[in-house]
């Protein structure tokens, strides 16, 4: 067994171990800590396709992030208020079934996806990140000044979203949720990566001149990752509205994008489990450096600057070495 596929393995195995452990001992609070891990590593695993694989540094991922968090909060108060959301020329009402709500986010955020991608990939490097990240702004400031929905303030689902055969107000049967939608999207991920798709994909980040020399348009394969992506994000924010029952426009901020940026490089750029690793130490530093001091993002600052300077295949690239396979640096 690969260095790296152990590593992989002890990961899940961890995420299985912890919720399993608090839920023995009576802890609902580090089942949902576990479950936030389990989600943001979701989103992280969006980025990482469009990063890792094609090498696009995207800085409006959290707009994808933001689209499924409202896609959940607009269904879930229109069937709370049992207002319908439209009547004319169709009837479209609320609704709290997750699958119903997963399916819309996941399909609203790659059709936006498609229509920012074949935008911004027609640009390359700073220009592209400034792109990306000028179109996660719109929406921010769109949902800061949309009222229907709370604006500023956000909007709350009052009672988690139903999903048939679990009660999804268990911490448990909730974190149960989440962890087999992160392996799904983990399994999608690691098939692209072996496919052909993926390989040109790849090949087209290292040498894009090779690429067109031999009949394959890189732009294609861009924007094809670039939509993948965005709907995996999407799945995430979903989720991620569920978990806190609240969604705002701060999922949409530049700041976010950040955050998701920094679980995918953490972990390991371009490594499956890269995310997964990035967001449990991610939530484990919040958890442990913000109750010792407000300014805790000072030392994850220095954390990601070690990592830049002398990790750069991440916390899993450190551990399985340059023979792990799985990334590049």
């Amino acid at each position: 067994m690969r260095r790296e596929t152990l590593i992989n393995t002890v990961l899940t195995l961890g995420l299985l171990a912890v919720p399993l452990a608090a839920w023995a001992m009576d802890e609902p609070y580090t089942i949902t800590l576990a479950t936030k891990v389990v989600i943001l590593a979701l989103a992280g695993v969006g980025l990482n396709l469009a990063l890792g694989l094609g090498g696009l540094v995207s800085l409006g991922h959290a707009m994808f992030f933001g689209i499924g968090g409202y896609a959940a909060g607009i269904l879930a108060s229109h069937a709370q208020s049992y207002d319908p959301i439209m009547e004319w020329p169709f009837l479209i009402e609320g609704t709290q079934s997750m699958p119903v709500i997963w399916l819309l986010a996941i399909v609203v955020s790659a059709l936006v996806a498609l229509a920012t991608g074949a935008l911004s990939l027609r640009t390359s490097g700073v220009y592209f990140i400034m792109i990306t990240l000028a179109f996660g702004q719109m929406f921010y400031y769109f949902t800061i000044s949309w009222p229907a929905y709370g604006g500023e303030d956000g909007l709350s689902i009052y009672v988690r979203d139903r999903f048939p055969g679990l009660n999804t107000l268990d911490p448990m049967h909730f974190f149960g949720l989440c962890f087999a939608l992160l392996m799904l999207g983990l399994f999608i991920v690691a098939r692209i990566s072996r496919s052909g798709f993926g390989l040109a994909l790849n090949a087209a980040r290292q040498n894009e001149a090779r690429v067109r020399a031999v009949g394959i348009e890189p732009y294609r394969l861009r924007l094809i990752a670039f939509v993948i992506s965005g709907a995996i994000t999407g799945l995430a924010g979903a989720l991620y509205a569920d978990l806190n029952r609240f969604v705002s426009p701060v999922m949409f901020s530049w700041q976010t994008s950040g955050e998701i940026m920094i679980f995918v490089i953490l972990g390991g750029v371009a490594r499956l489990f890269g995310p997964v690793a990035g967001a449990a130490l991610f939530i484990i530093l919040e958890e442990v450096l913000g109750g010792v001091s407000d300014y805790w993002h000072i030392y994850l600052g220095a954390l990601l600057l070690i990592v830049v300077l002398f990790a750069r295949g991440g916390l899993i690239g450190l551990l399985a070495g340059r023979n792990g396979g799985g990334g590049h640096d």
